[in-house]
């Protein structure tokens, strides 16, 4: 081989390793479901507005539904199998108390209320019945020290009786791969950023942070679609994935214009902190 055909191949090995990343990432097309999903903004955590209306709180929920939208809520398993619509696995910002809510039993959870008001945690069965028939749902999985196939488990037992229209997402790809085994034609997502150059303090091994930006693992999850944080979506693996057809979700805007910019590339917003209809 002469230096010249030496060099050109030397040149081809980047963007053939970038075709097999986006062959591998790809995930899956042609979900039956985003007929439902699609044209809709999602409420992050509902239409909170504090401090009045706490994030995740049924008053939160309903004044999405209000207003015509769909939201995003976040999904735990409590020791006793309770599932419980909450953000953060640590209590003490949403609740002031001490804890890590999959310790606690149902009893246990009834006597917290949300960000200093009277608000209770609601019960994942609460927000499905809030829901059912009146507008989609984004159903974040929020495992917790290995609870990944036993979380996926449950939200997917509920919603075998659910009978509205939802999709399911997780920055665990393990519990997106425990959703792909048991229930396989249920539309799932995985959710990412630029861990690695973004400005969250994401606590993990650089290779961690590496494999979940550049969304190593779909090939276990195969997902329907890619949840990125808007401000990073300019991350060359998401817009490849893109461009071969993978379905976009933004999370989380919170400016009229970012959300316009969004939905005009086809991406489907999840936004807070403003009305997005005015």
């Amino acid at each position: 081989m002469n230096k010249k055909a030496m060099i050109a191949a030397a040149a081809a090995i980047p963007a053939a390793l970038a075709g097999l990343t986006v062959f591998l990432t790809g995930g899956r097309r042609g979900n039956a479901n985003w007929s439902k999903l699609r044209g809709w903004r999602y409420a992050h955590r509902g239409y909170h507005n504090k401090p009045l209306v706490p994030e995740n709180s049924i008053p939160a929920f309903a004044a999405a539904i209000e207003h015509g939208w769909g939201a995003e809520l976040d999904v735990h398993l409590l020791k006793d199998g309770t599932l419980a619509v909450f953000h953060d696995s640590d209590l003490k910002r949403c609740t002031g108390s001490e804890g890590i809510i999959e310790d606690l039993t149902l009893d246990e959870l009834r006597e917290l209320r949300l960000e200093g008001t009277d608000k209770h945690v609601p019960l994942f069965d609460e927000v499905l019945e809030l829901f059912e028939g009146r507008a989609p749902l984004i159903i974040e999985l929020k495992p917790w020290n290995g609870n990944h196939r036993a979380l996926a488990k449950a939200v997917c037992r509920r919603l075998d009786s659910y009978r509205g229209d939802y999709c399911i997402e997780s920055f665990d790809p393990r519990a997106l791969a425990a959703v792909r085994r048991l229930r396989p034609d249920i539309c799932r997502g995985q959710l990412a950023a630029d861990f690695v150059h973004g400005s969250d303090e994401v606590i993990l091994p650089g290779y961690q942070k590496f494999i979940l930006s550049d969304l190593l693992m779909n090939f276990l999850s195969r997902p329907d679609f890619i949840a990125y944080r808007f401000e990073d979506r300019k991350k060359w693996i998401l817009r490849a994935l893109i461009k071969s057809g993978v379905q976009e979700v933004s999370w989380t805007i919170r400016r009229r214009e970012d959300l316009v910019c969004a939905e005009s590339d086809g991406s489907i917003p999840i936004f807070e902190c403003f009305d997005p209809d005015e």
